[in-house]
């Protein structure tokens, strides 16, 4: 009885998964129908959630990296009472809960955000990392959970799936469970055309427990989540072999289902073959229902017993307390300190960044992060021999995660950890490489995740590396990610300042773009506005009375303006250090205008960079200054004459057109 009754639940999930995409005109059947087997098996009588409080601590972690899956989790979590048949009626409309692609900050019940293929399963790898992490810090009683993943052949054919894969197994994340739905079909066609892969093999050889099923039997989908389960110093890999639209009239195996769907006869003719009623959509009986449901009272008990457990360890450990605390404090309440620095010496933003993450180490207990393979370039080293190198059963409670050249799972990782909330993630590499990992940066923002990102060696000053290696476009680029904070600062006060500003905030990814190059350490005592006005994006530097000129520079170009504004002398020039454009863009009207007061209308910005984004802020009337072609291979003080990145040049400049 209980057989019949999982594979009528089954059959009606699918019959909500037709339905759902039909009214919506647009959806992915196909998939979600061949998935539908496992997801029903593993939220039914596995996954430790609590069904009236969707952020518990302690709930295993599920991630759709197959999002365009989304109508089988969607029908999943309203069986599970997180949504409703009416958030099924609205799917792909206008301000509904349910999305084309789940959206963590939108569906109750999502964890992730997973349009972009890959991206999935590199998030859970972050999830693993979070849990085990707290685990060792908090105790096995407090933080010992599961992450799930359903994922697809093209989650697969996404290398950042098997960069991320190669990351798990490397550090040993028992935890993490991937069920591969293995229907052998995307939207061209068989996948056999596109893939020849193993992936057997390739996971075996990446230290992950393999295990082979028939992802239509309910038996083998137990056993071996199980075995999955039991296992502690591997990840898992599940290949459920699946038959694309399973269970439809006459479509089974068709690439026709993957993006669209079924038609109405053919919605009628597969209700009518899985025994659902043909005149009736979004059929979803009560015996359906308790069915699904009837392990959620031990759900809540244990929900409930955890949280009483929780005061006693609280209660009976002082450092644990100081750690429960800590995580869950509002970061913006956060008092650091940072390093201070000698005025006028030459330090490198990088190396000034590198003093201030020493700093943090001991004063944020949960800041996990390493570097691409990066680590003396981007000053991380001291951080990895002080904190040590993760390892989920070697050291978990090491705090440096080797990520290898892997820039885009890295960032993925990182938006994970951000997900599963009680850390605070941090990745490092040459900006010239943020291209690699640019989805993940974007998904960061789109996800609402303070994930933090240390971009180095900015500019040509890169020098002989040549112009491979030396970024043009890349901080303009950054620049037009919305809800994405680009930090460029001029020194090393700037910099830590930056990294203040990054750290506290709940909602918004940071990166920080740091000079190779040493750079004059601003004297506070003569530019005290420094200190109030990074936070403002833009500030006056400095002023004269009545300016007829305005310099806006970021970064190393900052100085250059300072000292071209002394030769053009007695010219009268305000200097403005623009250290993050879209904080600056955040303030009200009445700071724009002091700053970049509308009747100055000679106007220069200056940056080694793409010119484009400055226009807006130097007028019809003003000029840019910056770099719109490759760099060349030579040292970067040759570069800098080369390219007229002088004091002397910029104000040669300035000067034929004032």
């Amino acid at each position: 009885m209980t057989k019949e009754l999982d594979y009528k639940v089954v059959n009606i999930i699918k019959g909500l998964i037709m339905d759902g995409t039909r009214k919506a005109d647009s959806g992915h059947p196909g998939g979600a129908m061949s998935s539908a087997d496992y997801l029903y098996i593993l939220f039914r009588e596995f996954l430790d959630f609590n069904p009236e409080d969707d952020q518990w601590f302690n709930r295993d972690r599920f991630v759709l990296s197959a999002g365009h899956e989304s109508m089988l989790l969607y029908s999943v979590l309203c069986m599970s009472g997180f949504l409703t048949l009416d958030d099924l009626k609205s799917f792909r409309q206008w301000g509904s809960r349910t999305p084309g692609h789940p959206e963590h900050h939108m569906t109750p019940g999502v964890e992730a955000t997973t349009g972009p293929l890959g991206q999935g399963v590199g998030m859970s790898v972050g999830m693993a990392v979070a849990e085990s992490f707290l685990r060792a810090n908090l105790g096995s009683e407090i933080c010992n959970h599961f992450t799930y993943v359903l994922a697809s052949d093209g989650d697969l054919q996404e290398p950042i799936s098997l960069g991320s894969a190669a990351l798990a197994g490397g550090w040993g994340l028992g935890k993490l469970i991937v069920y591969y739905d293995s229907n052998k079909i995307q939207l061209a066609g068989p996948t056999d055309r596109a893939d020849c892969s193993d992936y057997k093999k390739i996971f075996e050889a990446f230290c992950w427990q393999v295990i082979e099923i028939d992802g239509h039997d309910h038996d083998q989908i137990r056993k071996a989540i199980t075995a999955a389960k039991t296992e502690e110093q591997r990840p898992t890999l599940i290949i459920g072999h699946t038959v694309m639209a399973k269970g439809s009239a006459s479509l089974e195996g068709s690439e026709k289902t993957h993006g669209a769907p079924f038609s109405p006869e053919e919605i009628s003719q597969t209700k009518a073959r899985l025994s659902l009623p043909q005149d009736k959509e979004f059929y979803l009986p009560q015996d359906a229902l308790d069915h699904f449901q009837d392990r959620f009272s031990s759900l809540i008990q244990k929900a409930d017993h955890w949280k009483h457990r929780l005061d006693e360890v609280l209660r009976s450990s002082e450092e644990k307390t100081r750690f429960w605390n800590f995580i869950h404090a509002a970061p913006e309440s956060r008092h650091l300190d940072f390093p201070d620095f000698e005025p006028g010496q030459n330090i490198a933003t990088r190396k000034a960044f590198g003093s201030c993450l020493n700093a943090l180490m001991d004063q944020l207990p949960n800041f996990l992060g390493g570097s691409a393979d990066l680590d003396p370039s981007n000053q991380t080293v001291k951080f990895r021999e002080g904190t040590g190198i993760f390892h989920n059963v070697t050291n978990p409670s090491g705090r440096y995660l080797p990520f290898g050249v892997r820039e885009f799972p890295m960032g993925a990782i990182l938006n994970g950890m951000a997900l599963h909330g009680g850390v605070i993630g941090f990745g490092a590499t040459f900006l010239v490489f943020s291209d690699y990992e640019r989805n993940a940066l974007r998904m960061a923002a789109l996800q609402k995740l303070p994930v933090l990102h240390i971009f180095t060696h900015d500019s040509f000053y890169v020098g002989e590396d040549g112009p491979t290696h030396q970024p043009i476009e890349h901080i303009s680029s950054l620049r037009l990610i919305p809800d994405f904070y680009v930090f460029r600062p001029a020194d090393a006060v700037e910099t830590k300042l930056s990294l203040g500003i990054a750290l506290a905030q709940t909602k918004t990814p940071s990166a920080l773009m740091l000079t190779r190059q040493g750079v004059p350490v601003l004297d506070l005592d003569k530019f005290p506005q420094v200190a109030t006005g990074v936070e403002k994006g833009a500030y006056i530097l400095k002023d004269v009375q009545d300016p007829e000129i305005i310099i806006i520079a970021s970064g190393s170009e900052v100085h250059i303006a300072m000292e071209a504004a002394s030769i053009l002398a007695p010219s009268r020039i305000r200097v403005v250090s623009a250290p993050c454009l879209e904080l600056f863009e955040a303030q009200d009207d009445e700071y724009k205008e002091t700053i970049l007061p509308g009747h100055v209308r000679k106007r220069f910005a200056i940056e080694a960079g793409r010119k484009d984004i400055w226009y807006r802020y130097v007028g019809l009337d003003g000029y840019v200054y910056g770099l719109d072609r490759f760099g060349e291979s030579a040292p970067g003080k040759v570069l800098a004459e080369k390219f007229g990145f002088t004091a002397k040049q910029f104000a040669e400049f300035v000067k034929k057109r004032i």
